[in-house]
C-alpha cells in the first residue's frame, strides 16, 4: 500500500505522545485509518476524543494505538516538516515582486516564492489565490481555516492578470467569492504600484471589496517596495510626498464613510504613507484592533502606545547607563520621539539612536527588518555604542541570530566590540532593554 508518511522530529515532555512512548524518528502512517496529507488533515483528524493512529517505530514495528483524550487536546508531536507537506511555490511573475529584486548570492531559501494557502492560516502569509485548487478551497471551508489573507492588488480582472503576469489571475478572484459565501473570515492586501492600480483603480478596488464585508474584515494598502536591483524588471516608480497625501485622502474618505455606515474603518493605510506624507499617525481606535500589524499597518501607533503605557511602571531614578539602538531610517525619528519621556525620567541613561541606511537593497528600503549585518557593521563601526547595542528581532532569521546576508550576531558583536542584544518588537521589551532592568522580557543577548 502506497502511504504518505510523516517522520516525528520531537515529542513534547509530559504529552500524550510521550505517554505512548513515541520517539523522534518514529513515523506516523495513518490517523483514524486515513492518510494524512498535511498539518490540517492531522489537526482535524486528531481533534476527536477517541482516535486510532498507526505508527511505524524505528525498528520497523508497526503499532496500532487507541487514544482517549479531551476534544482538540494536542498529542504533543512535532514533525520534521512543519507543514507535513512540501511548500507550494508561486506561479505568478508579479511586476512588484520583492524576491525578484534581491541581489545575487543570498541563501537559497530567500529566493523561494511561496503562495500556499496553508501558510496564510499558519503564519499569516498573503496568497494571490492563483495557486489554490478547488480542493484547497473546499478544505478551507470544511476545516474552517480562517482567516485567509489575500493579496488582491486590484479587483479589475484584466489589470490583475497584467500585474501578476498570470492569465488566470482575474478568474482567481472568484475563489474569494466562494469563501465569502461560506462565511470564511478574510483579510486583504493591496500592494500599490504607481500608474497601475492607484488612483481610480484603487477607488474601484476599495468599492468592490466593501461588498465582502463583514467576512473580509480589513484591507491594507501598502506602497510597493523598490530595491536597487531591478534590472530588466517592470519600470516601477517610487511614490512622492504628493502621491502619499492623495492616497491617504482617498483612504480617509472611505474610512469615514464605512465607519459611519458599517461601524468599521475596513480600509487601512500602511504606516509608510503617513511618514512619507509627513502626516500624523492615526489614533489607536482607527486600526480596528490592529488586524494587519505584520503588514506595517499600525505598528508605529502600537509602539508609541506600548512605550507610553510602559513608562507608568518606570517613574525614574538616578541609574547611569549608556546604550545604543540601531534601526532603519523610517523608525529612527519615531523612536526618538517615543523615548523622549524615558530620557527625561532617567537623565543618567545616555541613549543614542542610529538610523542605518540600507545600502544592500538600496536607500529606498527604509524598514529595520530589511537591514543586513554588513550595513550595520560598516555604518556603526567607530560610533559611540556604549555598553550595549540593541537591535529589533525583525532583523533576524526566525528563531536564529542570523541576518539576511548570513552574518551572525556573534560576528557583528565581534566586529563592533560591543555586546549586541536582540529585543522583541513590543514597547515594554524595548523600555526594559534600554534601562537594563533585571528579569526583562523578550531579550536574548550575545556578548
Amino acid at each position: 500500500m502506497n502511504r504518505k508518511e510523516h517522520t516525528i522530529a520531537r515529542v513534547l515532555p509530559g504529552s500524550i505522545g510521550e505517554e505512548l512512548e513515541l520517539e523522534a524518528g518514529d513515523v506516523l502512517l495513518t490517523v483514524a485509518g486515513q492518510q494524512v496529507q498535511d498539518i490540517f488533515d492531522y489537526r482535524y483528524l486528531t481533534s476527536e476524543e477517541y482516535l486510532e493512529i498507526c505508527i511505524r517505530k524505528k525498528n520497523g514495528e508497526e503499532w496500532e494505538l487507541e487514544i482517549e483524550k479531551e476534544f482538540e487536546e494536542d498529542l504533543g508531536i512535532e514533525f520534521e516538516k512543519g507543514l507535513m507537506d512540501d511548500y507550494r511555490s508561486c506561479r505568478n511573475k508579479c511586476v512588484f515582486c520583492f524576491i525578484d529584486q534581491l541581489p545575487a548570492g543570498m541563501r537559497d531559501t530567500l529566493y523561494f516564492k511561496d503562495d500556499d494557502s496553508r501558510l496564510s492560516f499558519l503564519q499569516g502569509n498573503y496568497v494571490t489565490l492563483t495557486n489554490m485548487s478547488e480542493e484547497d478551497v473546499e478544505r478551507i471551508i470544511r476545516y474552517r481555516l480562517e482567516p485567509v489573507n489575500i493579496s488582491f492588488q486590484t479587483t479589475n480582472p484584466e489589470l490583475r492578470c497584467r500585474m501578476l503576469n498570470n492569465r488566470f489571475a482575474g478568474e482567481a478572484l472568484k475563489k474569494a467569492e466562494r469563501l465569502l459565501e461560506a462565511g470564511i473570515t478574510m483579510n486583504g492586501q493591496i500592494v500599490l504600484c504607481k500608474g497601475l492600480n492607484d488612483g481610480e483603480e484603487l477607488e474601484r478596488s476599495i468599492r468592490d471589496l466593501t461588498a465582502f464585508l463583514p467576512c473580509l474584515q480589513s484591507v491594507s494598502v501598502v506602497p510597493v517596495g523598490l530595491t536597487d536591483h531591478r534590472e530588466g524588471l517592470y519600470p516601477l516608480e517610487p511614490f512622492t510626498r504628493e502621491d502619499a497625501v492623495s492616497v491617504l485622502e482617498r483612504i480617509h474618505r472611505w474610512q469615514e464613510r464605512l465607519y459611519r455606515e458599517r461601524g468599521t474603518h475596513f480600509i487601512h493605510a500602511g504606516d509608510e504613507w503617513y511618514l512619507l506624507a509627513g502626516r500624523e499617525i492615526p489614533e489607536e481606535e482607527t486600526y480596528d484592533g490592529y488586524l494587519q500589524l505584520e503588514n506595517g499597518v499600525g505598528m508605529v501607533r502600537l509602539l508609541k502606545e506600548e512605550i507610553s503605557e510602559g513608562l507608568a511602571w518606570y517613574p525614574g531614578d538616578g541609574r547611569r547607563r549608556e546604550v545604543s539602538i540601531a534601526t532603519g531610517k523610517l523608525a529612527a525619528p519615531i523612536l526618538e520621539e517615543a523615548l523622549r519621556g524615558l530620557r527625561e525620567r532617567y537623565p543618567g541613561v545616555k541613549l543614542r539612536i542610529y538610523p542605518v541606511e540600507n545600502r544592500f537593497f538600496g536607500e529606498r528600503i527604509t524598514v529595520a527588518g530589511l537591514l543586513t549585518g554588513q550595513d550595520l557593521r560598516e555604518q556603526l563601526r567607530g560610533e559611540e555604542l556604549g555598553e550595549e547595542l540593541l537591535l529589533t528581532e525583525h532583523m533576524f532569521k526566525s528563531g536564529e541570530a542570523v541576518f539576511l546576508d548570513d552574518m551572525t550576531l556573534e560576528e557583528l558583536s565581534r566586529a563592533l566590540q560591543v555586546p549586541v542584544t536582540i529585543v522583541k518588537s513590543d514597547g515594554k521589551a524595548l523600555l526594559e532593554a534600554v534601562l537594563g532592568v533585571q528579569g526583562q522580557s523578550g531579550r536574548g543577548e550575545y556578548t
